[in-house]
């Protein structure tokens, strides 16, 4: 696999897809540095990573991905210790926080502030870490300098009336990979990413969730290790669902108008 001997970040590693990617990136002799928000999980779920595999080399690093500080703190950090940064996952998200549309109790007062926390994390946080990932990845001394696998959601293909904000912030997430993938490129770094339905990940145990069909983990490992083994692939957004992922292509121009509208803002700049 296209992941041997490199240096890893991966967000939100302690658990669900995060922890799958670092569990699959631990299979060869790699140096992963976790970065999320819980030093108590972080201590028993190293243990046990250290355990089953004492070739690889493992960081964890404390970080709210919302905040830039604590991210770009983390990041420095690992490169100092590791080296390099070639690989990294911008995976750490949550659920949708708060209700976008709620009513305000008095309706003769004014509109409230919305909570766009959700959007702090689920996009800002994730742009943050491509931010991050880009600058350590520049230092590299190879033309192939690094990749960058985002996790989107199937809720960032589709309307998602039930959690408005996590639909919007994942739906910028498929627009960073698609918008940044052709400059990056141009630097040697590649970008994808990943757009589970709803994955089976061990946690999922609620009623709601026991009514769904769930998609198995490795569905959306087979999609991550198709982008890493593929050192032409960039721009790709691979929906995930059931046993199989599919390559999601932007859609066409409407027209050669607006074609040819896009090909003046790439030579000439917005």
């Amino acid at each position: 696999m296209a992941g041997n001997s490199k240096s890893i970040i991966v967000t939100g590693g302690l658990s669900g897809i995060g922890l799958a990617e670092v569990t699959l990136m631990s299979s060869a002799s790699n140096k992963i540095a976790v970065l999320d928000i819980s030093p108590t999980l972080a201590s028993s779920v190293l243990i046990d990573l250290r355990s089953k595999f004492p070739q690889t080399t493992f960081l964890f690093k404390k970080a709210d991905v919302s905040s830039w500080d604590e991210q770009a703190a983390a990041f420095e950090e690992v490169h100092k210790e590791f080296g390099s940064i070639d690989v990294v996952f911008a995976n750490a998200g949550v659920s949708e926080i708060g209700e976008f549309l709620e009513r305000s109790e008095d309706a003769s007062a004014g509109p409230t502030k919305p909570n766009l926390k959700t959007l702090d994390i689920d996009l800002s946080g994730l742009l943050y870490t491509v931010r991050l990932a880009v600058h350590y990845m520049r230092k590299n001394a190879t033309s192939e300098k690094g990749s960058i696998i985002c996790t989107a959601s199937n809720a960032g293909i589709y309307a998602f009336p039930a959690a408005p904000m996590y639909g919007v912030a994942k739906h910028g997430v498929v627009g960073a990979v698609r918008s940044l993938a052709e400059p990056l490129s141009k630097e040697g770094i590649r970008i994808n990413g990943i757009c589970p339905n709803v994955i089976r990940t061990g946690l999922a145990s609620d009623h709601l969730f026991e009514a769904m069909q769930l998609t198995p983990m490795q569905t959306a490992l087979d999609a991550i290790e198709a982008f890493l083994n593929d050192s032409a692939m960039t721009g790709g957004t691979a929906e995930i669902s059931g046993e199989k992922f599919t390559l999601r292509e932007a859609p066409a121009f409407i027209d050669d108008i607006t074609a040819k509208n896009f090909v003046v803002f790439g030579e000439k700049g917005a």
